[in-house]
């Protein structure tokens, strides 16, 4: 099986100067510390996964791809700060990124549109800078066809919105206000805590106090699980939505039982899709049975990797601006089937799950 080369120290790959004809590196950028380093095994799998598949037809414009391994889980300065100076030194040719919003907002501003950036998770909308591309779930597509479902089958009328404070939570927050008062649904609590160390009692008291009838949570990692930890365990029985659960979360979490959790991803790794059973058996013939568990961010990250050469392939370059002027019906095929890019966005399905025990069974697609 074909090796694939990831250089972990980022000032390693600024020591190894680019050569003609040599590696195409594309710098990976996933946290692999702080509130959401659970989810680097997996993401890394993925990407080397793509990388290896790539590379056995071919590469990247006749090149083989090798990843630069750069942990996102640090303060989003920092994170820009590195991925600036790697695309200035000329030690990266791309980027592409599984981490949170505002690591991008911060690393789109930094590296000005001098490489391509593929962002892959789900994602608040509007970002429109020239050589990014974002593969993620919007919130007319991820949340509010969950809420109606919610609003109609659990009569969730009353929402509490616990989020942790920073871009992706807020904007996330602003549109469900938006998507329930169409459904005659009513916002009585909200509430930003900070990321990391999340203590859940007074969110808990707060859900009790104000009487809420559903959750919707955009708490992330580690935050996560421990309130729902917290949450299955305690008197409250209202049905809580996650819009960024999958199956790392659930098992960080002990997994639930209690009926009533919610997760609405772009992929889970149980869809019974073509696709999806391809994806799993080519993941599991690479990296065996015991594996980290296959999830929404890691199948989102294989694609990332797909699209950038993709992109590429199109464009016959990886400068940017020829990039974006021939995007549009750039498609790849990945676990969640065929995706085509639009104005450099990708619309996945999405479904909506609900938490049963360790697994999570899918309920509807929209």
């Amino acid at each position: 099986m074909e090796e694939v080369r990831v250089l972990s120290d980022p000032l390693e790959a600024r020591l190894l100067a680019p050569e003609p004809g040599g590696p195409v590196r594309v710098a990976l950028a996933v946290p692999t510390s702080g509130p959401l380093g659970m989810m680097a095994p997996a993401v890394l799998n993925c990407a080397r996964l793509a990388v290896a598949e790539l590379n056995a037809a071919g590469g990247l414009l006749g090149r083989p791809i090798e990843l630069v391994l750069l942990d996102a889980g640090r303060a989003p300065s920092a994170v820009a700060g590195d991925l600036a100076d790697l695309a200035r030194s000329g030690a990266i040719a791309a980027v592409v990124g599984t981490h949170a919003s505002d690591v991008r907002v911060a690393a789109v501003a930094a590296l000005r549109g001098r490489v391509p950036y593929v962002f892959t998770p789900p994602y608040e909308g509007g970002e429109r800078a020239p050589g990014v591309y974002l593969l993620g779930e919007t919130p007319a597509r991820q949340l509010r066809p969950a809420m109606d479902w919610l609003v109609r089958h659990r009569r969730a009328r009353r929402w509490a919105l616990v989020g942790n404070d920073y871009v992706w939570p807020r904007m996330l927050h602003d549109a469900a206000v938006a998507y329930l008062r169409a459904a005659s649904a009513q916002v009585v609590a909200a509430r930003y805590v900070p990321l990391g160390g999340l203590d859940p009692a007074p969110l808990l008291d707060l859900i009790a106090r104000r009487r809420a009838d559903a959750v919707l949570l955009t708490l992330v990692g580690s935050d996560l699980a421990a309130f729902n930890r917290a949450f299955a365990e305690s008197a409250l029985r209202a049905p809580r939505l996650c819009a960024a659960l999958e199956e790392n979360g659930l098992l960080a979490t002990g997994g639930d039982a209690t009926g009533e959790l919610y997760a609405t991803m772009g992929y889970f790794g149980n869809v019974a899709t073509d696709a999806g059973l391809a994806f799993v058996e080519r993941y599991t013939h690479r990296y065996g049975w015991q594996a980290p568990v296959l999830n929404g961010h890691a199948e989102a990250c294989y694609d990332g990797v797909r699209l950038l050469a993709g992109l590429a392939a199109r464009a016959g370059s990886l400068h940017p601006a020829a990039m974006d002027a021939t995007a549009d019906g750039t498609t790849i095929t990945g676990g969640r089937g065929t995706l085509a890019v639009k104005d450099r966005h990708v619309n996945p399905p999405v479904y909506l799950a609900r938490a049963d025990g360790l697994d999570f069974d899918v309920i509807d697609a929209f």
